[in-house]
Formats: structure tokens, C-alpha cells, sequence
């Protein structure tokens, strides 16, 4: 039985005055599903993940999250989609495993946030530096805190650019192993990334932009071979 969809977005396009960043495009994700997002830099791939969660609006098309429009401002946003899209922004005063506990506590843990950031920290490796602060991490770390960020909250939607920046082959291998653990919980997720191997791993299905467009869609293993001839 086919899966109703979790994130639906129909004809969208994104202009900034004359200039069209995303021309006209539907995208569809369902619960436990995992979609890349592949193209060069430029080519419209933020710009969707923005709309996919509200914090930009399409200029046309409609965004439906669980059979509703969605807005940022809406309440499902913060309870049930998780997004790692911007650069860091960290509490510089508190240490990483406080600033996770504030993460939590802020979306609904409550007696939940201690173990919920326990797991963050074993998932993402950080464990040996709960105690720093932000300052203190390396590039890699810093990415990794992002990540563990987006766990501490509830999602039934997970959303992350380019989340194998700065990350070395091993965090990149969890990472992929994590986006799969995600999928099996029925979390849908899609993530922007430059990388063939991530893809392969963690996608059941690539999308590739190109100056905006939607040029490629398909199973990984077709589409990268089809873009790679």
C-alpha cells in the first residue's frame, strides 16, 4: 500500500525580483523515506530545503506538511520537524552538553532531556567533549554538534544541508548509518550533499538541480551513473 505523503511541494518556484533561483517543481516525501538532494553549488538546492521547512516561502506552488499548508510560524514545525540548514549558531557561554539540554527542554523533553542528550552525544561521538564549550571544537565537531542538535528535538521530518561538510570519512560513515536508522524509526528525511558515496548509502531516491531545475530523478545508483556518462 503506498504510504500517504508527509511533504508534498506542488509547482513551487522561488524569485528574488527578476532573478529565479527555483523554477517550478514538485517534490514529494514520504514517512521513512530518505531523499538526496545533488547538484553544484548555486543550483537551487538551500533555496528548497528553506520552503521544505518555512523558513522561506515559495513566490509560487503550495507546501503541504501532513495534509496541511505550512508555514514557519506554524506549530508542527517545532514539534515535529528537525532542520540542520544554517551555519552554527551556539550558545558561546554554555558547554555542549548544556546547550543541548536547553535544545530539548525548549521543544517539549522535559524529564526526557538527560537521556535524550545522552544518546545525541553517543551518536554523534561527542561524549569526550559534553564539557567544552563551542569554541573549543574543531570544524568537525562543530558539525557533529549540529547534528546532535536536530536529535535532542522530536521529528517525524528531518532536513539537513550538506551535513558531510567538515567531516571526516569515519563521521561521514555514521552519518550515513545514521540518516538509515532514521528511515527505519519512519522518520522521512532529505538532505543537500555533494557527495556520491553518502547518497548511495543513505538515499532511496536522488533529485539533481541544476541552475534551479530539476534535471534527475530516480534511484541513486541510476541517476549518479546517468550523471556521471
Amino acid at each position: 500500500m503506498t504510504r500517504v505523503p508527509l511533504l508534498q511541494l506542488t509547482g513551487v518556484q522561488r524569485t528574488y525580483g527578476e532573478r529565479t533561483v527555483l523554477h517550478p517543481l514538485d517534490f514529494t516525501l514520504r514517512p521513512g523515506e530518505s531523499v538526496a538532494l545533488m547538484g553544484p553549488n548555486g543550483s537551487g538546492k538551500s533555496t528548497l530545503l528553506r520552503i521544505a521547512v518555512g523558513r522561506d516561502r515559495p513566490s509560487e506552488g503550495d507546501v503541504v506538511f501532513d495534509g496541511n499548508p505550512l508555514h514557519e510560524d506554524d506549530p508542527r514545525v517545532r514539534a515535529r520537524i528537525a532542520a540542520v540548514i544554517d551555519g552554527p549558531a551556539f550558545y558561546p557561554d554554555l558547554t555542549v552538553r548544556r546547550h543541548l539540554q536547553l535544545v530539548a527542554v525548549a521543544h517539549g523533553a522535559g524529564g526526557d532531556a538527560a537521556a535524550l542528550v545522552d544518546e545525541a552525544l553517543e551518536l554523534t561521538r561527542l561524549t569526550g567533549q559534553a564539557g567544552l564549550l563551542p569554541s573549543a571544537l574543531s570544524s568537525g565537531q562543530s558539525q557533529q554538534l549540529l547534528l546532535a542538535a536536530s536529535l535532542v528535538r522530536p521529528r517525524d521530518l528531518l532536513v539537513l544541508d550538506e551535513p558531510e561538510q567538515r567531516l571526516d570519512p569515519e563521521a561521514r560513515t555514521r552519518l550515513a548509518e545514521h540518516i538509515r536508522q532514521e528511515r527505519q524509526r519512519g522518520v522521512a528525511v532529505v538532505f543537500a550533499t555533494h557527495h556520491t558515496e553518502l547518497a548511495m548509502d543513505a538515499a532511496d531516491r536522488v533529485l539533481v538541480l541544476a541552475d534551479g531545475r530539476l534535471v534527475g530523478e530516480g534511484p541513486p545508483g541510476r541517476v549518479l551513473h546517468e550523471a556521471a556518462r
